[in-house]
């Protein structure tokens, strides 16, 4: 596999590689895309201030996070429909991960299932909950995420309703993929993608499919997904998921320090903040602009952790030094899957590493402790 030197070089293999549709679906946003430009914008436009003088020879990346110990304070997001990019990619993903020691969170809607996921990986899955419309049905996913031993439970607040991808529209994406002369004329200009997902089948959504009707295909599979899709969800019902979930809680989709104040004296173990990837309210602001306000609104209380734009390892710095415990991506390791499976989305986190690493030192650090918000300068 030929060398990659940063994320967007990955981004621009994986352009290449997939039809225009799939790659489209992966790094699209919401509307304009402007809180999509805007994250890693937002992380781009920081300042980093470092030390001198200091004995930084022995570097140590390492984090402990509800009462274990992570290679580095960046893991995988979620990524709902990963097979699409490449059969297998779920997995893959997974495993460069665990190899990596570093979480990875599962998606309600992976095409891989929580029991064959979390066989893979038994010490480094977290588990994504949407909750369905259908509380029965979340309340099983949680029971399923449990029994399977995921170490946290992640539940997504921002999809009270489904954002507004222009570039999905336009493109018409839609599941089963549907095959038009110009679909196929595009697919077949990718003859390895099509060989591979010709041979795989479409991909489902795989923890999903007990709960659908017998025998939904693709079609019917994700329209009952999309009629699970809840408006209702409250900071109530999510503290109750206590009653049946005994690992830390997350809450993913935050953006007002309030919300994270009110997780917080709910006693929940940890929030993200995020705009989910820019793929949802087309002006959202970038969570890496909103993380100080939210530390301080934690007071300790909770961990702050965010994602959203993070494509260089000096973007997991300033993040950490701004107060973020984790930090985590969802399209950088897709990129790397996409052109090559697992060694790609290994070939993603070594990078973001080496990096986050490298930054480090240049601060003048050895340790995450060693971080502080002075070495970031805002904007402004």
């Amino acid at each position: 596999m030929k060398p990659a030197h940063s994320v967007e070089d990955l981004r621009r293999r994986a352009r290449a590689a997939l039809p225009r549709l799939v790659f489209d679906y992966i790094d699209g946003g919401a509307e304009d895309e402007v809180a999509l430009a805007g994250n890693t914008a937002a992380f781009d436009a920081l300042r980093l201030v470092p030390r001198a003088g200091r004995d930084v020879a022995a570097r140590d990346t390492s984090v402990t996070l509800f009462g274990r110990r992570w290679a580095m304070p960046f893991g995988v997001a979620p990524t709902g429909l990963a097979d699409l990019a490449r059969p297998g990619a779920d997995l893959a993903i997974a495993r460069a991960a665990a190899a990596a020691d570093i979480p990875f969170i599962l998606s309600t809607t992976a095409t891989t299932d929580i029991e064959t996921v979390a066989r893979a990986i038994p010490d480094h899955l977290w588990f994504q909950l949407y909750m369905p419309a259908d509380r029965a049905i979340g309340h099983d996913l949680v029971r399923r995420a449990r029994e399977a031993g995921a170490a946290a439970l992640v539940v997504t607040l921002d999809v009270p309703a489904p954002g507004k991808r222009e570039r999905d529209l336009r493109n018409g994406f839609a599941l089963p993929l549907r095959f038009g002369p110009r679909r196929l004329l595009d697919f077949a200009s990718h003859p390895a993608w099509a060989w591979r997902m010709a041979r795989a089948g479409a991909p489902r959504f795989a923890s999903l499919i007990p709960y659908a009707p017998p025998g939904a295909g693709s079609t019917s599979l994700a329209a009952f997904m999309a009629r699970q899709i809840t408006a209702d969800l409250t900071w109530e019902e999510v503290a109750r998921l206590r009653d049946i979930w005994p690992r830390p809680i997350v809450v993913k989709g935050l953006l007002d320090p309030a919300d994270v104040a009110e997780a917080a004296r709910l006693g929940l173990d940890g929030v993200i903040l995020s705009n989910h990837g820019g793929r949802q309210l087309g002006l959202a602001a970038a969570p890496v602009a909103m993380l100080p306000a939210a530390v301080e609104a934690a007071a300790g209380r909770l961990a702050v952790m965010l994602d959203g734009g993070v494509r260089r390892g000096a973007h997991i710095t300033a993040a950490v030094a701004l107060g973020a415990r984790m930090v985590f991506a969802g399209r950088p390791t897709l990129y790397g899957a996409a052109i090559a499976g697992e060694a790609g989305a290994a070939m993603t986190i070594r990078l973001l590493r080496d990096e986050f690493e490298r930054t480090l030192g240049l601060l003048g650090a050895r340790t995450l402790a060693e971080l502080d918000p002075a070495m970031v300068r805002q904007p402004g």
